[in-house]
Parts: C-alpha cells; sequence; structure tokens
C-alpha cells in the first residue's frame, strides 16, 4: 500500500537491508487479496487491517483510523516477539509513532523514527486547526521518545530543529535513494507513451494535495502556452485536490491542454515520465522531492520550485532549472527556456541522471540507516528509560510561529 514516497522508501530501504544479511520485518496496512505474512526479496511482510475496521479513513475520522491501525500494528509486533526479538525499531512518521513505541517499550528495544515531514510544514508553518494541532503533538512526542530521528535533507533538520528543539546531536541526515535498474524505460515504451498526448509534454507525477503546488502549475500554463504553443500537461496521481484541480483546469477553458491520467501502474507512469519533454515538481512544502529523483533517473528534463529538500537536490541551470515556489511567471519561464532549448534541456537531464547514479544508491543509505541503529542500541544500553511521567505538560509543546518555515524554504 503505497500512498506516496514514503511507502516506496520503506518498500526499497527494507529489501535493501535484507539483501545485506539483515534480519527484517516490515509491519504494513493490509491490502485486500495480499497474504497477511509473507516473504518478498528477504524481507517478512506482515500485513494487518486497523482494529475497528469500519472506520472510514477520511479527514474526520483520521485519528480514529489511526489509533485502530496503531493498536493493530502494535498487537502484530507483541504477537511477532514471541519467537523473534529485534534488536531496534523503526517507525515512519507520526502514523505509526504510537505503535513503535508500544514495541519499544515491550521488547525494550531503541526506537528510531524517521520525519518525511511535518504537519505544520505541510501548512507552511500554520497548524490551522485541532487535528493540524492534534498531528503535531504526536510528531514532538515520538521525537522525544526516539533514540535516534532521521531527516530526509539538510533543510528538513533544521525544520524538525525549529519545531521541536530535540538535542543537537539526536537528528541525523540521511537521504532518500533510488535503484535505477528499476526504472530502466526502452525507447519502445517512451514512444508508445508519446504517442498518446500532444507534444510539447510537461509531465507532473505526485499526490494531488495543496502542498504539491499543482495548482500553482494549472496558473502558470497560459503564460507558458503564449511562450510554448501546443504545449500539454498531463498530471498523473490522487489526492484530495482531484475535483479541485479539475474545476479549475475548467474555469481557465484549458481542458484540451490537461490531462489527468489518475494513479499509473508502475510501468507506465515510468514510460509517461521518460517521454516528458519536462518534469515539474511545483511544491510549495517539500522535505525531500524523490519524484525528481526517479525523474532524474529516466532522463527527464527538470523545472522544481527551489523549496526544502528539492533545493539541495536540483542545482539552478546544472542538474534542471529552479523558480520560487508558488511563483507563476517564474515557473512558466522555467519551463519555457527548458522547452524551447532541447541542447539545454539534454545538458540539464544528463547531468541529473549522472547525480542520482553517484550520490543517491540504496546499498549506501541502507547502510547509513543501520549505522543509526547501531548509535541508538548503544545509547539505549547506557542511558536509563525514559518514563512517559517525565514528560512536560502539553503547554510546553512548542508550537510553529507563523510563517517561519516559509521563510527557511526560501532562505
Amino acid at each position: 500500500m503505497v500512498y506516496g514516497g514514503l511507502g516506496r522508501h520503506v518498500h526499497a530501504i527494507s529489501q535493501t537491508q535484507a539483501a545485506l544479511g539483515h534480519d527484517v520485518t516490515v509491519i504494513t496496512q493490509a491490502i485486500d487479496g495480499a497474504s497477511p505474512d509473507e516473504v518478498v526479496n528477504g524481507v517478512r511482510v506482515l500485513r494487518v487491517y486497523p482494529d475497528a475496521p469500519y472506520v472510514p479513513l477520511d479527514e474526520e475520522h483520521l485519528l480514529s483510523w489511526v489509533a485502530g491501525f496503531n493498536s493493530a500494528v502494535a498487537r502484530a509486533g507483541i504477537r511477532l516477539m514471541r519467537n523473534w526479538i529485534p534488536q531496534v525499531v523503526h517507525g515512519h512518521d507520526w502514523l505509526v509513532a504510537h505503535a513503535a513505541a508500544v514495541i519499544k517499550v515491550a521488547s525494550r528495544i531503541p526506537y528510531v523514527t524517521t520525519m518525511h515531514a511535518t504537519e505544520a510544514g505541510r501548512h507552511q508553518g500554520w497548524l490551522p486547526g485541532e487535528l493540524s494541532r492534534s498531528i503535531h503533538s504526536i510528531e514532538w512526542w515520538s521525537i522525544y521518545e526516539a533514540r535516534r530521528v532521521i531527516a530526509c535533507s539538510e533543510h528538513m533538520r533544521w525544520e524538525v530543529g525549529q519545531l521541536f528543539n530535540p538535542p543537537v546531536d539526536k537528528t541525523v541526515v540521511i537521504a532518500n535513494g533510488i535503484d535505477p535498474d528499476r526504472w530502466r524505460v526502452t525507447a519502445k515504451q517512451r514512444q508508445l507513451a508519446r504517442t498518446q498526448y500532444p507534444t510539447p509534454l510537461v509531465v507532473f507525477t505526485g499526490r494531488l494535495e495543496w502542498e504539491k503546488g499543482v495548482h500553482t502549475l494549472i496558473d502558470a500554463l497560459p503564460r507558458l502556452r503564449r511562450q510554448v504553443p501546443g504545449v500539454h500537461l498531463v498530471i498523473a496521481g490522487r489526492g484530495s485536490a482531484d475535483a479541485q484541480l479539475q474545476q479549475q483546469v475548467k474555469a481557465k477553458r484549458l481542458g484540451k491542454r490537461v490531462s489527468f491520467s489518475g494513479w499509473l501502474p508502475e510501468e507506465q507512469l515510468h514510460a509517461l515520465v521518460a517521454a516528458a519533454d519536462a518534469v515539474v515538481v511545483p511544491s510549495l512544502y517539500e522535505p525531500f522531492g524523490i519524484v525528481a529523483l526517479e525523474a532524474a533517473s529516466v532522463g527527464a528534463p527538470l523545472v522544481v520550485a527551489r523549496t526544502g529538500g528539492l533545493a539541495e537536490l536540483v542545482e539552478e541551470g546544472v542538474t534542471g532549472r529552479t523558480f520560487v515556489p508558488g511563483n507563476v511567471v517564474g515557473l512558466a519561464d522555467a519551463l519555457a527556456q527548458v522547452l524551447l532549448d532541447p541542447q539545454l534541456a539534454t545538458t540539464l537531464a544528463r547531468a541529473a541522471r549522472n547525480k542520482v547514479k553517484s550520490d543517491f544508491g540504496w546499498p549506501a543509505i541502507a547502510a547509513q540507516t543501520v549505522e543509526v541503529y547501531r548509535e541508538a542500541i548503544a545509547e539505549e544500553r547506557r542511558l536509563p528509560v525514559i518514563f512517559a511521567a517525565k514528560l512536560p505538560g502539553p503547554e510546553n509543546i512548542p508550537e510553529p510561529a507563523p510563517g517561519n518555515l516559509l521563510t527557511g524554504a526560501l532562505s
């Protein structure tokens, strides 16, 4: 069950750790028709349905659904430990923090968490309602409970520090990675994808949520069309903003120039990205930006917002073109430069692909993560257990200053 970059990260790193000789079990969400317990490429995968299975997964019931999911994950972990004792539990984001903490205490092992994003970051420094405040408090609590915190970029480490103020040496930066071999596309597959849409072809892939900035890309399309007649945009993905984005396209009378493909199987997605004359990552908030790695690995020219981890991945004029997040004019102009200059596009794409191959391989990233586990295990043995009774009151949980993440994203 993959919702976005987090799922792809866990899928890849767990298999790579297993290939390196480690004994890895992943507890995750069940999928109808999939085995509840199987070994996949050396990784034991346990799939669970949330306790109270009829709670809907929507915004109104999100905390209830997550509570049921954590209960199921924790119970699966406790059953697992009757015959198999792990040395570390690794929880990804707030969605499994409570289960990871229960397993940590039940097995007396350290808890490592990876912060793939923060709730305040998604809202540019604001916590707009009670749901956001609740998620923010769980994020803070999970960082407090963990022995080590992994951030996917220097920007994300900065963000964690600004929001939650953990000890300086508690947060470690380990980038996301990619397996370029899984992103191989044949010339025939690429050509078939190109015949499905007009050209020049601009592609966005990812979750259709406000922080991904797709509305900015749609706003930029009229200006881009004046510079590059005939340009066509494909939006591949799904999310809560789907209907709103389609209405925006309709209101701007861009229906013939924009295609919503929805979710695509992996092979079709890879071919579409490889067929693009430019791939755009217009995020307003992006802790890392794994979609940029994926596009670069198949040789697609990149145009990305200069925010968060994207600003560390893509060097302006070297591995892609960049623009200020949310800036419609800057986005349109950067795209036009790539689309109108094929030689520039080829040069940027080649440099980006070389950078992906040299800097973002999963074996190195998995080895770095295991080293963090070793540090957490050693520290767990040295230091006493921290009990919940020592937690400060909720009035001491730090709240973000409005807009501070936006300032950081642009600095």
